[in-house]
């Protein structure tokens, strides 16, 4: 890790009430001795001053605050000093540049001063990725999710696990340095009992996986149906604006559209798709195929159709080969008789009307539903991270190769891979490989 005192905008950049522009290192407390008239010899650490802000020549910059981090009480666990600044663009330049002329200062990169502080045992890595998520939380449930993780509960779990394996370890090492000595066949038992349970807690765990996956990429729901059926409009109904075209003439939408939206706190991703007809035009057999793709991706499928003149058939190959959730939607009720809804609704269809936004809450509350019980309350601890699955599908890989059928030595090298497989998620080996790809994406200043 480099010595050079880093300093980077903390907030956007851009006009603002406030700006935050962070300096953490050995050096740090000389940019309050450089840039104002505090004397940093009597400074008391987490207490506010205010005072000019200079340039290192002396002229005046702005009124500011200025905190004082001390080593370390810090978010880095280096000396940190925060000042908060005017945020027009001008001072946040001028402050910036100013930095930038003091001896061993330097601008910092993406995600540093999170780096230092996983380095400086502030945060694992867990902690750290789970305040990248709650930066970029769009909804009140990826917050929640991504606080927990912050608070360090995906940190205990997985150290739990590995301190469990660890200790299996010990044991099997202390076979292998005394090789005369047969193992018990009540400790072979135990061994065997305890990496079975760990197994299964381990499958477990990765059977919500896709749980993380909607809380950060968004719950795909898919409208398909033929042309003409409304699906245009009820995404219009969805969003309360105009989102997309709507038209009478069949085969207007030819490609996939999508609009994000935060339902119930979950991240929704409504897909409008392609007529599903035959057809000669080969841009909108495109379409079709684009919609059909959409639907084997999908987490819910929204099949709808006229429900005056379309036969719900059309979808039967879509209910039996798709391993997603179907919800079979009858639209136009605006146009039908109340006999005529009454029977939809007796062969289990949702009837709604997209144009008159009728049942459209309904229609919501049933995926909103659908959405709740993935996120059971087994799920409170989610794989967030591509990288955690890997590393628990490669740690479980290694536990399923267990036995005692081989020489002790390749016995205890099935728990030390898994046991290090863990350490990828939380940071507890040495992977300086993989830090930068982590810290890599956060942004500057954080």
């Amino acid at each position: 890790m480099s010595d050079q005192t880093i300093y980077a905008l903390s907030t956007v950049f851009g006009k603002s009430g406030v700006a935050i522009i962070r300096v953490s290192g050995e050096d740090a407390l000389l940019s309050i001795s450089k840039l104002t008239d505090i004397n940093i010899s009597n400074i008391k650490a987490r207490y506010a001053y205010f005072t000019n802000l200079k340039s290192i020549s002396g002229e005046i910059l702005d009124k500011c605050l200025v905190l004082y981090f001390k080593s370390p009480y810090s978010f880095t666990g280096e000396d940190v000093v925060e000042f908060q600044i005017h945020g027009s663009k001008a001072v946040i330049s001028s402050l910036i540049d100013n930095l930038g002329q003091l001896d061993n200062y330097r601008l910092a990169e993406p995600g540093e001063f999170s780096k230092r502080a996983f380095y400086n045992q502030k945060m694992d890595l867990t902690e750290a990725e789970g305040l990248a998520d709650l930066i970029d939380a769009e909804t009140s449930e990826q917050q929640k999710y991504a606080i927990r993780q912050m608070e360090g509960n995906l940190k205990n779990l997985y150290e739990g696990w590995r301190s469990d394996l660890v200790k299996l370890l010990s044991h099997l090492e202390a076979y292998i340095d005394f090789p005369e000595e047969d193992i018990p066949q009540s400790v072979i038992e135990n061994m065997q009992n305890d990496v079975f349970k760990l197994s299964e807690a381990i499958k477990n765990h990765l059977q919500n996986s896709s749980c993380g996956e909607i809380l950060r990429d968004g719950y795909r729901v898919v409208i398909v149906g033929p042309p003409n059926a409304g699906k245009s409009s009820l995404l219009n109904a969805i969003a309360k604006r105009e989102a997309v075209i709507v038209s009478d003439i069949e085969g207007t939408t030819r490609d996939s559209i999508d609009i994000h939206l935060d339902l119930g706190g979950y991240p929704v991703v409504f897909t409008d798709t392609a007529g599903l007809r035959e057809t000669e035009e080969i841009i909108e057999q495109k379409g079709i195929e684009i919609a059909l793709q959409k639907v084997k991706s999908a987490d819910l499928i929204i099949c709808l159709f006229d429900g005056l003149k379309d036969n719900t058939q059309l979808f039967d190959n879509i209910s039996k080969d798709s391993k997603n959730n179907v919800l079979i939607v009858a639209n136009k009720s605006d146009k039908l008789t109340s006999e005529q809804c009454f029977k939809l609704k007796n062969k289990g269809y949702l009837v709604i009307s997209a144009k008159n936004s009728s049942d459209i809450n309904k229609l919501l509350s049933v995926i909103q539903d659908n959405i709740k019980q993935k996120f059971t309350s087994g799920s409170n601890l989610l794989i967030t991270r591509q990288r955690y699955k890997e590393a628990l599908n490669n740690a479980l890989d290694n536990l399923n190769r267990f036995n005692f059928d081989k020489d002790i030595e390749l016995t205890a090298e099935d728990i030390r891979l898994s046991a290090r497989e863990i350490g990828k998620i939380t940071g507890r080996i040495e992977i300086d490989e993989i830090l930068d790809k982590i810290f890599g994406s956060f942004c500057i200043g954080k």
